[in-house]
Parts: C-alpha cells; structure tokens; sequence
C-alpha cells in the first residue's frame, strides 16, 4: 500500500442534501417546495479527505460502505477526487449509509441511517497504513463508537509510535453520552482535539467555553474549537490565540468543519505554526460555505492561502 501523508478513519456516505429558505418539513401528507435536491458527497471524514486532496494533500481514507450503488457512487466520487480508497472496506450484508441534510444555508439539520458507517472496526485498519502516514485523523467518533472505539486508543498509539502527529473530532453525539472513560483513552492517545464550541463545552462537560478549554487543554493536548463565523480559538498548553477571517455570506455551511480540519492538518504538515494552520482551515472552511454540499466548495491551495494571509490572529490571555 502506498505511502500517504495523511489517513483519515471515520464515516463515508452520501448526502441528500435539501437546501432552501425553509427546509422544516410539514407532516400531514402536505408537498413543500424547496430550491434543491441533490446527491452529494458526504461523511465527516470522507469530505475532510477530499478537502485535504484539495489543497494537495496526499490522503487514504478508511471507512466502510455497502456493496450497493450507493456504496458505489462514493467511491466513485472519491478517486476522481484523488483520495485512495483502498481501504474503505465494501460489507455484503450492510447498506450504506445515508445522510438527508436539511440546509437554510447558515444552519442546518441532519437526518442519519448509519448503515455500515457503524460496522468499522479496528482490524479493518491496515497496519501499514498508519505506519507510513504522517497524520492520522479520526472524524466522527460517535457515530462509530461501539465499532470502532474499543480499539481506537490503540490504533492512534500505533501511529504516534510511528512518528505520525494524531488528530481526533468526534463530532456530535447522537446518543447524549459524550465523555467517557474509552473516549478518555482515545483523547489520550490524540495530539489535537478538534470539536466545535458546542461539543467542547459537552465534551468537558461544563456550561462555558473558558471552563471547557481549562478541562480539556491539559496533559499536553492540543485544542483547536471551531467557532462558525468567528473563527477558532486555538491553545496549546499555556498559549491561547483567536484566528478570524474577514467574514463570508454562507450559501451552505454543510462540511465547513470537516473543511477547516483538513485546512489545518494540512498547514501542519507542512510546517506550519498551529495559527497559521488554523488560519489556513479558516480559510478551507470558509470558503467551502460558498457552494452547496460539502465538498463542491473546497479551495485549491493557492486560494485557501490567499485567503489565509488575510486572517487575524491574536494572542489570548487566559
């Protein structure tokens, strides 16, 4: 298997994605309208990877599909995008699985059937794989918890051990459960932390995002919130920086977060300091709002990176 810079493990799957001024369906049999429908590509990890192949970033993508057209329309989409799919493993007897994204454009809700999402487990993970990559990124570790999660501390120790930096977003947790004592295992074995303001502050299991910072910046990790149009508040040990862009008109904010981790990642391996990394994800973040579905709007390298220089970065005291 060939050598790659980055490995992303996590959900793979498309998204219907419904996009209009009003999305709320209407029960009671009645017929609404809406501006589009539209197949794309979705899965936190597979639009991370594709954003990063974007901003020509060697990636591997990990994940597993059905062996149905659905299965098959995302790893279509995938190679014609650059992303190796030789490990996203194909299950006979488990659909894909499928996302409906209801979508007004600055916000959105998010209909799932995980499928064989939830059927990732660690051996599905080649061993040479990770360790020939130089980051490992887990998306969406909620949705695989019970698969994938038992063995996930170990896989991502594997990697460090290997000389790869780790990343870890776990995304929403459907299940309400949000921190426990494997999850704990897992953050410890992750270099960045990439949740958004909500899943910080739920993750840490306080009411603030100053209290969440304080919990889960700690033993060395890494911290990287997500803050919509406000940016990301970055810390790393005692140091703490807000990055922020000029601000964009979204068209569609599906991905932006998936956008802005591989914005970042790929900042870092090329030698970044994690601002300007972040400043960087910004930037892929932002500017995938301005196309609908996740990945129709990700930048090449040079684009995010004119945008990027325009970015603020300033020093927080804490």
């Amino acid at each position: 298997m060939s050598p790659h810079d980055l490995v992303v493990i996590g959900d793979c799957n498309p998204d219907v994605l419904v996009l209009g001024d009003d999305v709320t369906p209407a029960f009671g049999q009645q017929e609404k309208l809406v501006d589009t429908v539209s197949l794309v590509i979705g899965g936190s990890a597979a639009i991370t990877a594709v954003a990063a192949a974007r901003l020509g970033v060697s990636v591997a993508l990990v994940a597993a599909v059905g062996a149905d057209p659905a299965g098959q329309f995302m790893l279509d989409q995938l190679t014609r995008e650059g992303v190796d799919v030789s490990a996203v493993a194909v299950r006979d007897a488990e659909p894909t699985g499928m996302t409906v994204a209801l979508s007004n454009g600055a916000d959105r809700a998010i209909l799932t059937a995980l499928g064989a999402v939830a059927s990732l487990t660690p051996s599905d993970i080649p061993g040479d794989l990770l360790g020939q990559a130089r980051h490992v990124h887990v998306s969406s570790y909620f949705l695989l918890a019970d698969s994938l999660g038992p063995g996930l501390a170990g896989v991502l120790a594997t990697a460090r051990a290997a000389g790869a930096r780790t990343s870890l977003d776990t995304n929403w947790d459907p299940s309400g459960r949000w921190l426990d004592e494997r999850l704990t295992a897992v953050i410890g074995q992750a270099d960045l932390l990439l949740p958004n303001e909500a899943e910080a502050v739920r993750l840490a299991g306080t009411t603030d995002l100053g209290s969440a910072v304080r919990t889960l910046g700690v033993n060395g990790l890494g911290l990287v919130v997500k803050r919509g149009e406000r940016g990301v508040l970055c810390v790393a040990g005692p140091q703490q920086w807000q990055v922020s862009l000029p601000p964009v008109v979204p068209v569609d904010s599906t991905g932006a977060g998936d956008c802005c981790n591989a914005g970042l990642i790929a900042g870092l391996l090329d030698g970044l300091a994690l601002p300007d990394a972040a400043a960087l994800g910004c930037a892929a973040g932002a500017l995938s709002t301005q196309a609908a579905g996740g990945t129709a709007g990700c930048p090449d390298r040079p684009t995010a990176g004119a945008l990027a220089h325009r970015a603020k970065v300033a020093v927080m005291s804490n």
